[in-house]
């Protein structure tokens, strides 16, 4: 599933600067601490995360936003060639600073975040050789998305929070066609998204802009102001907001959808394979590389993609055969996906079965886990505007900072595609013990800089929310066989991503073999399976992470029960996996070697 939350690398992603950074303020610091005599070298390497962060923080205010950081809720990133040049050398000035440190004298804490603060600059500066500032928008991703969400979690109380949003929404137009212009870049390139994939744009777009203004989402946050607020200023922020839509904020998106609609999309690239773009075929091996961490090729995971279609293919037609249904593998699939049973008919219906399995969960945590997170977490629906395009469910992060509470998103469009059968494994996979658990988990540990707090290592991050969905079974929680038959579905699902994204970006499949190998093997609509094909084209190597790092958890899992036998305690198993924050798998089992070798 997808998950909203916000780290600092962007790999694939044009929302990068913001304006107003103080670049070489940022630099000069980084010559002061490591000038500085009078600190040790865990002292300057403690200060030198903490600068790299704020300074990250600045280059990215939606993300500030998120995290409850308010230094920079009145404005929107800055996407001009000069603010990416400036980054670039703030990224190498950063690396020769750390590359002063001497890890020997590091603490044994400091040198694990030395070594994982390096492979991350390192990461950003090998990103450099592919433009992905030219994917800014996508059918899953870009201002039509990130700003109705980033408005969303705005603090919104006091009048300096009400200012702020006003702020970013005169702001609006600049950013717009800031974005535009890389838009325009992208098509002179040959670098845009692939047009099969942009239908829905336009409809995103028009969602937002509604004619009356109270009724965009862009101004939500002026239809619910706070009575703490006297009468005399509710009535001139919400004057002032619909001026500033009508003047200022619906043009711009007015402008942007022309230009979508005239020619962007027309003129869009016809080919899906991101390895058909200039220098394609090293940018897809650079994207599997960063979201696996691992040095695998697109051959070798297309391989272990069939090896687990065939391997789960089994364990679904041994439970199709325990239920007793008469009939084939496909007759199984077409009665999950089409019998009236399995399906709600009301939106408030389907919700209210998530909060209760939410709440089921819960109440078995305890059995799993030493140590659970104290933010809280709801469960809401995926707002109308985006529903339609979007994946099945995400989660979005909460932060204790901005006193902002996750959420996993559940979608509601379509109920006829959403079956009861899957909400077990979709609850635990973006609730808990999933990303809810896993993401406020890491921001609530002590000791480690923030970078690692927040890091968003999807190989780590989504394979544990793959590997949690087996936890279901030692908690009681798939009690129908259908139930149980969702849990491998959604496995299954993980598993053929592995073989259509590397089919589609690296071996020369087409969307529609794609679509038809989906189906063959997985019981999910044909709505939801052309909307993951279509995510997959748009967001490539992204989706090879999740199977990859479950299979790597379950294998540590399962070494650590054979070598401790009657000892293995699965509370402390998941305690040494959650412990360090998101890590990379290699570091990650590392870690839990050692964790045996101490039991043992």
């Amino acid at each position: 599933m997808k998950i909203i939350f916000f780290i600092f690398i962007f790999l694939f992603s044009g929302a990068t600067f913001s304006k107003n950074t103080l670049d070489e303020t940022y630099r000069q610091s980084l010559i002061q601490i490591i000038n500085n005599k009078s600190l040790d070298e865990n002292e300057k390497i403690t200060r030198l995360f903490n600068a790299d962060f704020l300074y990250e923080l600045s280059l990215s205010p939606s993300s500030a936003t998120y995290l409850g950081f308010k230094k920079y809720d009145d404005r929107w990133a800055d996407l001009t060639s000069q603010k990416r040049a400036e980054m670039r050398l703030a990224l190498h000035k950063t690396l020769d600073a750390i590359n002063k440190i001497n890890l020997k004298k590091l603490s044994t804490d400091n040198q694990l975040n030395y070594n994982l603060f390096k492979r991350k600059l390192l990461l950003q500066i090998e990103a450099e050789s592919f433009p992905s500032e030219f994917f800014v928008l996508t059918q899953m991703d870009g201002p039509q998305r990130n700003i109705p969400a980033t408005l969303a979690s705005m603090p919104a109380k006091t009048l300096t929070d009400y200012n702020n949003i006003l702020s970013r929404l005169r702001d609006m137009p600049r950013y717009l066609d800031q974005a535009q212009d890389l838009m325009e870049n992208g098509l002179s390139e040959n670098i845009t998204p692939p047009q099969i994939t942009l239908a829905d744009v336009p409809r995103q777009i028009r969602s937002i802009i509604p004619d009356d203004p109270m009724a965009s989402p862009l101004l939500a946050a002026f239809t619910k102001i706070p009575n703490t607020l006297s009468l005399e200023d509710q009535n001139k922020l919400k004057q002032q907001a619909i001026a500033v839509y009508s003047k200022k904020v619906k043009p711009a998106w007015q402008k942007l959808l022309t230009f979508i609609e005239k020619k962007y999309i027309a003129g869009a690239r016809k080919e899906i394979a991101l390895s058909k773009i200039s220098n394609g075929k090293k940018w897809y091996q650079f994207q599997v590389k960063s979201y696996t961490t691992t040095n695998m090729t697109p051959e070798q995971i297309h391989q272990l993609g069939l090896t687990e279609v065939k391997r789960i293919r089994a364990e679904m037609k041994a439970l199709i055969k325990q239920s007793g249904f008469k009939g084939s593998f496909n007759d199984f699939l077409e009665f999950l996906r089409t019998d009236p049973q399995f399906f709600f008919t009301k939106a408030e219906d389907l919700m209210r079965e998530y909060r209760d399995i939410a709440k089921r969960v819960d109440g078995e945590l305890p059995t799993m886990f030493s140590v659970l997170p104290r933010l809280t977490y709801g469960v809401k629906e995926i707002p109308a505007n985006e529903a339609k395009a979007q994946t099945t469910a995400y989660y979005q992060g909460g932060s204790m900072r901005a006193s902002r509470s996750g959420t996993f998103y559940a979608n509601t469009y379509a109920l006829n595609t959403r079956p009861k059968w899957e909400m077990v494994a979709l609850t635990m996979h973006e609730a808990v013990p999933g990303h809810h658990l896993q993401i406020s988990l890491a921001q609530e540990l002590d000791g480690l800089p923030e970078f690692r707090k927040h890091a968003g290592i999807t190989a780590f991050v989504e394979g544990w929310a793959l590997y949690s969905e087996q936890l279901g079974y030692g908690m009681g929680l798939y009690r129908t066989p259908y139930e149980k038959f969702g849990q491998l579905t959604y496995e299954m699902w993980r598993a053929v991503r592995l073989v259509v994204d590397t089919g589609m970006h690296s071996l020369g499949w087409s969307r529609q073999q794609s679509i038809d190998f989906f189906k063959a093997n997985s019981s999910k609509s044909e709505h939801d399976i052309q909307v993951e094909i279509d995510r997959y084209i748009a967001w490539p190597g992204q989706a090879l992470a999740y199977k990859i790092g479950q299979l790597k958890i379950s294998s540590l899992r399962a070494k650590a029960e054979k070598a401790l036998g009657a000892n293995f305690d699965i509370r402390e198993f998941h305690k040494i996996v959650l412990e360090n924050g998101a890590i990379p798998l290699d570091v990650l089992e590392q870690k839990v070697n050692d964790w045996i070798k101490q039991q043992s």
